[in-house]
């Protein structure tokens, strides 16, 4: 990833959080030309799942740990909190930035924010469960290990 032109399409772990970069198209704005306000919810999802498969949610092993675990598992939105700031406009490049806040039994909390160089456009709290059988269920143990690495790893980011 020396590459400055080449870019991960899952985006990239920084000092414990996920930087996906992504560009606003025309089919993402409204009639003013800046971004429609549901469409940063698609982009911090996307940030949401390629941050759990960069973490290793993906990795054959450990759904199948978690699928035996929790048969039919899922993740779900439970809450959202979100501040819009400032619009993005067509064309722009932004980094949607996810990190966990906070790691529970059966949910987790990540902060995300939406950043064109560095100006917060979007800010977001975001508590996720975990459910199993239609079910919230404790996070299985390899996946919650992985989650807590990785909020560790942001909190040592932020002291620096």
């Amino acid at each position: 990833m020396n590459d400055p032109h080449r870019v991960s399409l899952d985006g990239e772990i920084r000092d414990g959080r996920h930087v996906l970069t992504v560009r606003v198209y025309y089919e993402d704005t409204d009639f003013t030309g800046i971004v429609y306000h549901a469409n940063y919810l698609r982009y911090m999802e996307r940030g949401r799942t390629n941050y759990l498969r960069l973490i290793g949610a993906d990795h054959r092993a450990l759904f199948e740990a978690t699928e035996k675990e929790a048969p039919g598992f899922a993740f779900v939105v439970r809450s959202m909190t979100i501040d819009f700031l400032k619009p993005a406009r067509m064309d722009d490049v932004l980094d949607i930035v996810t990190e966990p806040e906070e790691v529970k039994g059966a949910s987790t909390t990540v902060r995300q924010r939406v950043m064109r160089g560095e100006e917060l456009l979007v800010e977001a709290h975001v508590r996720v469960a975990f459910i199993s059988g239609g079910r919230a269920r404790p996070i299985p143990k390899p996946l919650r290990i992985a989650m807590k690495a990785d909020h560790d790893a942001a909190q040592v980011g932020e002291e620096r």
